[in-house]
């Protein structure tokens, strides 16, 4: 038999089998020993350190207590419906709280055991709680404690927890797994790599990563694997640099012409930042080169990136090419449409807006314009890559929040032409995989690191559960003020695989919280018609609404 190592299927590590293989495929992309070692706790709980129910107070991030179920009832009907558990230690009591997971949770929680528990303290009408608290039998626990510093917390769903595999079952596996690779896990990097940035041999850091003995042993892992993740990315990115550069010719934009001087000499209707002024010169330089422009734009909200997309736009079109701009969702694209529609209402450029909900006729109108060249600039969604599209020169496209495509799509608009166009990406968001795209896209980065002026910095705040009375103050203030708030969720609805807060639930507190007709609220979703949608947003926009209660497809 073949030498267990990193590419054998997740079935033949012991503990696992068919069943569990197969629910470790589907929920979390594990199919082999490698898949589950890089499947990297998210968390760790300091095994170390225990509170009595006495000194909790909810502005402790986090805290563990060993103490007693003594009590379990559900209380409330349908959206309300609750889990409560009273829990006691020698100091006094407080109540555990669930929302979710109910029927599974009165099976596997035994009254009158002792536990520890691991989670948030809140304090709700003067008496102390934990929603949603990490539980486990004190007794089976124990032993490990003793030995064990900082406890790994992995990402697990309701339907792994079926098969016994959560936290601390998928925790079994990788010790499992650990002990039977032991003897393959090997170094990656040259010696003088890993002297000359003092880094923790790889080997070492996938053991520390998921079983730490210290907080120190911790931060030295996670150094060695961003190390590695960002050394890998650069790597294959000179790599693809090199060969984009000896295969892909770009347009040349020989001359800065008319309609790009007219608009930034008459009718730009503010100054440029140096930011600004700096990316622009870099997509000049770009295009000038007989390359193929491939540019990662990134900028705060406000910034100023649409200003430059619809500069270089102009530049394509001073070179006798047409350019086009995409966006992932109809709101965003009529945003871009109505903002670049009135910076050139000079009739600088023709610009056209094509999203799924284009009525037929307006859309062949927009098909003939594109093959016979009358149309400069077109801005829509998806619906640009569509095979009917066609245009008769296309040299530049512009994506906003590329994240949100693949890497297919933005290839279909390469194709819409013989030589491929320029393309430049836009972002607020520089997320993991934003980073993780520029291994296909070889994109070299412009940051706009200025805001205009009048442009406050936006200021983050994190808040737990228990100041959420706090927020709501907040938001009160601001809108007596005249202002308005835009509160966003992940989901519409309530998911079994995702523990996060969701839209109906939400718009239910907030109602109760902002009564009219004091206060006035719009909802947007994606599961709205666009006409619902854009009829919400208008109410928003012209303020007829203060609050704004979306997903994120805003």
């Amino acid at each position: 038999m073949a030498p267990l190592d990193t590419i054998t299927p997740i079935e033949y590590l012991k503990g696992v089998g068919p069943a569990r293989a197969e629910v470790l495929k589907s929920e979390l992309g594990i199919h082999t020993f490698g898949d589950l070692l890089k499947h990297y706790p998210f968390r760790y709980i300091d095994r170390t350190q225990f509170h009595k129910i006495r000194q909790l107070h909810p502005d402790m991030p986090a805290a563990q207590v060993i103490g007693r179920l003594v009590h379990l009832e559900e209380r409330g009907e349908r959206r309300s419906r609750r889990l409560i558990g009273l829990f006691k230690d020698d100091t006094g009591t407080m109540e555990l709280v669930w929302f979710q997971s109910i029927g599974w949770l009165r099976k596997s929680l035994q009254v009158g055991a002792a536990y520890v528990i691991y989670g948030k303290p809140n304090l709700f009408n003067q008496e102390l709680s934990m929603t949603h608290p990490e539980m486990e039998l004190y007794q089976r626990g124990a032993k490990e404690m003793g030995n064990m510093h900082l406890q790994p917390v992995y990402s697990s769903t309701e339907k792994l927890k079926k098969f016994t595999l959560d936290s601390r079952g998928i925790q079994r596996l990788q010790e499992a797994l650990l002990e039977t690779l032991a003897s393959q896990l090997k170094e990656e990097l040259p010696d003088y790599v890993i002297e000359a940035h003092r880094l923790m041999r790889l080997p070492q850091a996938l053991v520390a990563i998921h079983f730490p003995r210290s907080q120190q042993e911790l931060g030295q892992a996670i150094r060695r694997l961003k190390f590695d993740e960002l050394f890998f990315i650069q790597l294959k990115l000179l790599k693809n640099k090199l060969l984009n550069t000896q295969k892909f010719k770009g347009h040349r934009f020989e001359v800065v012409g008319d309609r790009f001087n007219t608009f930034y000499n008459h009718h730009l209707p503010f100054s440029l930042t140096n930011a600004q002024k700096r990316v622009i010169k870099e997509i000049r330089r770009d295009t000038a080169s007989g390359a193929q422009l491939n540019r990662l734009v990134q900028g705060d909200v406000g910034s100023g990136k649409t200003v430059v997309a619809l500069m270089t736009m102009l530049l394509a079109i001073d070179n006798g090419f047409q350019a086009c701009l995409m966006a992932p969702t109809e709101i965003l694209a009529q945003q871009h449409y109505h903002s670049i529609k009135k910076l050139l209402d000079n009739g600088l450029a023709s610009v056209q807006l094509l999203t799924g909900s284009t009525p037929k006729k307006d859309r062949r109108i927009i098909h003939t314009q594109l093959e016979e060249g009358t149309l400069d600039i077109l801005i829509g969604t998806h619906a640009l890559i569509e095979e009917t599209v066609r245009f008769k020169n296309l040299g530049f496209v512009v994506i906003d929040e590329q994240h949100r495509f693949g890497v297919e799509q933005r290839a279909k608009l390469w194709r819409k032409n013989r030589v491929p166009p320029h393309m430049l990406v836009m972002t607020a968001t520089p997320i993991p995989r934003t980073l993780a795209m520029t291994l296909y896209g070889d994109l070299d980065i412009s940051i706009i690191d200025e805001l205009p002026a009048g442009r406050k910095p936006i200021k983050t705040l994190h808040l737990y559960e228990s100041s959420r009375l706090r927020m709501f103050g907040f938001m009160k203030e601001e809108i007596a003020k005249g202002r308005q708030v835009y509160i966003v969720y992940p989901l519409i609805k309530e998911s079994e695989k995702m523990d996060l807060l969701y839209l109906e639930a939400g718009l239910e507190t907030l109602m109760k919280e902002f009564p009219l007709p004091d206060f006035r609220i719009s909802i947007v979703h994606g599961k709205m018609s666009v006409k619902d949608k854009d009829f919400e947003m208008q109410r928003f926009v012209k303020g007829e609404t203060q609050i704004m209660v979306a997903t994120t497809v805003i």
